[in-house]
């Protein structure tokens, strides 16, 4: 299944934040530090190089990730031209207190009186924009949800008399390339349950966990013989060791898929992270691999037809 999540607003979005960009001294995007490149939106790329402004990429969430992957993240972005990756979580104040001091940094010819710097932030839904405002703030300005897309519109407040920020609506983009994405987003709840099936996202998860962390399958769920599981195994396993199950006495699936997300989500499971620098460029590898195989089938068929309706016409 190939998850596609753009609701309407978001159209209007990305026609905003373009025109704020300009106007822009600095961009923060915050992405999920378990999949930071899925949860990277390639329109703020677009949008900030065009004005060639810098990014400081804040890595949300690290208390749910693999330290290990977070700063591998970390390194990879910090080699790129015009970015700086800082890896917190919200849910530490003296983290969330370095981030005035690492943007004013990334533009020291603002954040004077006469020239107040300017700092637009942005990121997928459900990465922690309104948490990290509300912490910068330190009060509440932005609504906060357990669901996508809480917030809608822009807003602008002052940081101090010297920094202004602009926090925008969640914003994901039109397409989803890679199939995988869209199940990592989805299995992180960055897309609107009404553009997913859960059990086919909580089988990718089990597979992912299987492959990279089955321990702590083993650790939460104390499952026997996890080497003969699959994805589907997994999730199967979830509902016999937590009694799930309907009224037949069959498994009960979906809510087992509903309660190992829950899991996931939570940090229940641990601290996992569900791409690696390598992992993605593999990922992104195959894809092209796939890509390139359909283009071939399709001029294949296009050539075929082509020649048919040639054939077709000498006959006439």
């Amino acid at each position: 299944m190939a998850i596609q999540w753009y609701p309407g607003h978001m159209n209007a979005a990305k026609k905003k934040a373009a025109e704020q960009m300009e106007n822009t001294d600095l961009v923060i995007e915050v992405v999920d530090a378990r999949l930071p490149e899925a949860s990277c939106n390639p329109m703020v790329e677009e949008l900030r190089k065009f004005r060639q402004r810098p990014c400081l990429k804040i890595l949300n969430k690290t208390d749910l990730a693999d330290p290990a992957a977070t700063a591998a993240w970390v390194a990879y972005y910090n080699a790129q031209e015009g970015v700086t990756a800082y890896a917190m979580t919200t849910k530490k104040p003296a983290e969330v207190a370095r981030i005035p001091e690492l943007a004013k940094s990334l533009a020291p010819h603002r954040g004077v009186p006469t020239k107040p710097l300017r700092i637009m932030i942005m990121g997928i839904p459900n990465v922690g924009k309104s948490t990290l405002m509300n912490a910068l703030l330190k009060k509440r300005v932005a609504k906060v949800g357990d669901e996508p897309a809480v917030t809608k519109q822009q807003q602008k407040l002052y940081l101090d008399k010297n920094t202004i920020l602009v926090d925008t609506p969640g914003m994901l983009w039109p397409k989803i390339a890679m199939a995988s994405d869209g199940l990592m987003l989805a299995a992180s709840h960055a897309i609107g349950s009404n553009a997913l099936i859960e059990e086919e996202v909580a089988v990718f998860l089990g597979e992912e966990m299987l492959k990279h962390y089955p321990q702590l399958l083993v650790a939460r769920y104390g499952f026997k013989d996890i080497e003969k599981m699959d994805g589907i195994g997994v999730v199967e396993g979830v509902a016999a060791r937590r009694g799930f199950r309907q009224k037949g006495g069959d498994l009960d699936f979906e809510k087992a898929a509903h309660t190992f997300l829950g899991d996931y989500r939570s940090g229940a499971l641990g601290r996992v992270s569900l791409e690696t620098p390598e992992t993605r460029q593999l990922r992104l590898e195959q894809h092209a691999v796939e890509m390139a195989a359909k283009a071939e089938k399709a001029a294949a068929l296009a050539a075929e037809k082509a020649k048919a309706a040639a054939n077709g016409k000498r006959g006439t």
